[in-house]
């Protein structure tokens, strides 16, 4: 149950939605599609499911070309961030619905429904409509009537963002364990980094309609291909600062310097661009050989046990994750500190040239 997509691209009135794109995905793999708003996520599961039609290239379902297959006669259940229920049925007989179109029988219905009601907490709910619902269990309805239906294709688009928090994080560890046991390829798109870590499997991440890095899900974070990708797989997005390579010696920004060791030592001389995540960014010096860059303290976000620092390097906006809640003063100096080994070197086009230290080493 393979499903490839073979050079697809999505015109729309003029406007590229989805550049050319090669993506094979396996039966029984949990593959996350990664970037933000109006990136393509859902644009790319359209197509996989049927309900578009690319303007060029092709979509391969185990050796079979579909593009043209109306998604009625596809192996496909979808799930949308906008939970779609049949209002004048009961809970019980939406979860059961798809089993009844494929003729299971009364017992084979009936087990299946209380198997996926019993995952997502609905045993108590199955008599009543969904409009008697909360928002979040009317999402569980819709979730549990996708699962029921076995299909070999499951598209998941954003369907947790809904769920109170408790819920979310108990259904991101029971979903990659349900594609486990099905065996059924499932596609899970979602704006937030830290979801597709935990979901695990593979990792598309997508920018402005192109696919720019496709692999196992650590892999991505750890190496991302490009800037665009480091970007896009952290949130807030990398932190970036114009460095240069003289000898033995990086120049970062203005003064700052650290010896070019380890896989650096034989990179060429010129210019390069530093990329950082966030939560590399310290308040104090921890490491012997961390560097001190002097920025402006913009704004603070404070998340309890976290603050959100935005700083202003000499015309650069970066974003700091520091542990704790910090008394800062607003527009005043503020020395932060960067480890060495977490900074990922690129050259002046964006492309990788040595990830950072500590995930090479990872």
């Amino acid at each position: 149950m393979t499903l490839a997509l073979e050079r697809v691209t999505k015109v729309v009135s003029g406007q590229t939605h989805i550049y050319e794109t090669d993506l094979v995905l396996q039966p029984g793999t949990m593959n996350v599609l990664l970037g933000p708003t109006l990136s393509g996520k859902t644009s790319l599961m359209r197509l996989m499911a049927g309900l578009d039609v690319p303007t060029s290239g092709r979509i391969m379902w185990n050796g079979q070309d579909v593009t043209g297959m109306r998604v009625q006669d596809r192996q496909v259940a979808m799930v949308y961030q906008q939970f779609i229920n049949y209002p004048s049925m009961t809970v019980y007989d939406n979860i059961a619905s798809p089993l009844k179109l494929m003729g299971k029988t009364s017992a084979e219905i009936d087990a299946a429904v209380n198997q996926a009601a019993d995952l997502m907490k609905l045993t108590p709910m199955l008599q009543r409509k969904p409009l008697e619902l909360s928002g979040g269990q009317q999402q569980r309805c819709a979730l549990a009537r996708a699962l029921v239906k076995n299909a070999g294709l499951v598209l998941l688009d954003e369907p947790l963002a809904n769920l109170d928090y408790k819920l979310r994080e108990e259904l991101r560890i029971e979903i990659p364990k349900i594609f486990e046991e099905s065996g059924s390829i499932f596609v899970y798109a979602t704006t937030e980094p830290e979801e597709a870590l935990l979901l695990g499997g593979n990792c598309a991440t997508l920018w402005e309609g192109r696919v720019t890095q496709f692999g196992l899900t650590p892999s991505v974070y750890r190496q991302p291909v490009d800037a665009t990708t480091a970007r896009v797989f952290s949130d807030p997005p990398m932190n970036f600062l114009q460095i240069s390579k003289t000898g033995h010696v990086l120049m970062f920004g203005k003064g700052q310097k650290t010896p070019a060791t380890g896989a650096l030592a034989n990179l060429p001389d010129g210019r390069y661009i530093a990329g950082f995540r966030p939560n590399h960014v310290e308040i104090g010096k921890h490491t012997a050989d961390a560097m001190k860059f002097t920025t402006n303290l913009v704004v603070t976000e404070l998340t309890g046990s976290e603050t959100f620092v935005h700083l202003d390097h000499h015309g650069e906006r970066w974003v700091g994750l520091v542990h704790g809640v910090h008394n800062l003063t607003l527009g005043a100096p503020l020395d932060v500190y960067l480890d060495p080994s977490h900074v990922y070197i690129f050259g002046e086009d964006g492309k990788l040239v040595a990830p950072a230290a500590y995930a090479a080493a990872a």
